[in-house]
Protein backbone atom coordinates (compact mmCIF):
# COMPACT_ATOMS: atom_id res chain seq x y z
CA UNK A 1 0.00 0.00 0.00
CA UNK A 2 1.46 3.37 -1.44
CA UNK A 3 1.73 6.06 1.07
CA UNK A 4 -1.19 8.10 -0.92
CA UNK A 5 -3.47 5.09 -0.35
CA UNK A 6 -2.51 5.11 3.49
CA UNK A 7 -3.80 8.53 3.02
CA UNK A 8 -6.35 8.25 1.23
CA UNK A 9 -8.33 5.40 3.72
CA UNK A 10 -7.44 7.06 6.86
CA UNK A 11 -9.27 10.21 5.37
CA UNK A 12 -11.86 7.80 4.10
CA UNK A 13 -12.19 6.49 7.80
CA UNK A 14 -12.01 10.10 9.28
CA UNK A 15 -15.52 11.02 6.95
CA UNK A 16 -17.21 8.14 8.22
CA UNK A 17 -16.45 8.72 12.27
CA UNK A 18 -17.21 12.61 11.49
CA UNK A 19 -20.64 11.35 9.60
CA UNK A 20 -21.19 9.08 12.04
CA UNK A 21 -20.59 11.46 14.98
CA UNK A 22 -22.92 13.94 13.30
CA UNK A 23 -25.66 11.65 13.59
CA UNK A 24 -25.26 10.90 16.57
CA UNK A 25 -25.68 14.71 17.91
CA UNK A 26 -28.33 15.53 15.43
CA UNK A 27 -30.56 12.37 17.16
CA UNK A 28 -29.21 13.48 20.65
CA UNK A 29 -30.00 17.37 20.21
CA UNK A 30 -33.71 16.06 18.59
CA UNK A 31 -34.26 14.46 21.57
CA UNK A 32 -33.43 16.99 23.76
CA UNK A 33 -35.41 19.58 21.51
CA UNK A 34 -38.25 17.05 21.67
CA UNK A 35 -37.90 17.00 25.91
CA UNK A 36 -37.87 20.82 25.90
CA UNK A 37 -41.40 20.79 23.38
CA UNK A 38 -42.95 18.44 25.44
CA UNK A 39 -42.53 20.64 28.37
CA UNK A 40 -43.68 23.43 26.58
CA UNK A 41 -47.30 21.45 25.46
CA UNK A 42 -47.40 20.17 29.41
CA UNK A 43 -46.28 16.57 28.75
CA UNK A 44 -43.98 14.90 31.37
CA UNK A 45 -42.84 11.08 32.00
CA UNK A 46 -43.58 8.44 29.55
CA UNK A 47 -45.33 11.26 27.34
CA UNK A 48 -42.66 13.74 27.03
CA UNK A 49 -39.90 10.55 26.08
CA UNK A 50 -42.49 9.52 23.74
CA UNK A 51 -42.96 12.64 22.19
CA UNK A 52 -39.28 13.51 22.19
CA UNK A 53 -39.04 9.68 20.19
CA UNK A 54 -41.30 11.49 17.88
CA UNK A 55 -39.54 14.91 16.78
CA UNK A 56 -36.29 12.35 16.63
CA UNK A 57 -38.10 10.48 14.03
CA UNK A 58 -39.61 13.14 12.47
CA UNK A 59 -35.87 13.90 10.92
CA UNK A 60 -35.73 11.24 8.66
CA UNK A 61 -39.49 12.51 7.24
CA UNK A 62 -36.90 14.62 4.46
CA UNK A 63 -33.50 15.81 4.44
CA UNK A 64 -32.58 18.78 6.51
CA UNK A 65 -34.00 20.54 9.71
CA UNK A 66 -37.33 21.83 8.94
CA UNK A 67 -39.14 18.50 8.96
CA UNK A 68 -38.61 18.79 13.05
CA UNK A 69 -39.09 22.60 12.99
CA UNK A 70 -42.20 22.17 11.13
CA UNK A 71 -44.04 19.40 13.52
CA UNK A 72 -42.78 21.60 16.66
CA UNK A 73 -44.29 24.39 15.05
CA UNK A 74 -47.51 22.00 14.46
CA UNK A 75 -47.53 21.07 17.60
CA UNK A 76 -47.45 24.36 19.70
CA UNK A 77 -49.94 26.18 17.07
CA UNK A 78 -52.19 23.32 18.41
CA UNK A 79 -51.77 23.33 21.21
CA UNK A 80 -51.37 27.30 21.94
CA UNK A 81 -47.91 27.59 22.73
CA UNK A 82 -46.42 30.97 22.10
CA UNK A 83 -43.06 30.23 20.92
CA UNK A 84 -41.77 31.51 17.40
CA UNK A 85 -40.25 29.63 14.70
CA UNK A 86 -36.92 31.54 15.66
CA UNK A 87 -37.00 30.27 19.07
CA UNK A 88 -37.52 26.94 18.12
CA UNK A 89 -34.46 27.13 15.91
CA UNK A 90 -32.42 28.75 18.84
CA UNK A 91 -32.94 26.32 21.18
CA UNK A 92 -32.32 23.88 18.77
CA UNK A 93 -29.01 25.35 18.02
CA UNK A 94 -27.95 25.64 21.77
CA UNK A 95 -29.06 22.01 22.07
CA UNK A 96 -26.84 21.16 19.12
CA UNK A 97 -23.79 22.73 20.79
CA UNK A 98 -24.80 20.56 23.96
CA UNK A 99 -25.26 17.18 22.09
CA UNK A 100 -21.99 17.37 20.52
CA UNK A 101 -20.50 18.12 24.10
CA UNK A 102 -21.97 15.46 25.77
CA UNK A 103 -20.98 12.87 23.10
CA UNK A 104 -17.57 14.72 22.93
CA UNK A 105 -17.51 14.07 26.67
CA UNK A 106 -18.47 10.12 26.41
CA UNK A 107 -22.44 10.93 27.68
Amino acid sequence: MTTFDKREEAFEKQFAHDEELKFKATARRNKLLGLWAAEKLGLSGADADSYALAVVMAEFEEKGDHDVVGKIRKDFDAKGVAQSDHQIVRTMNELMAKAVADIKAGR
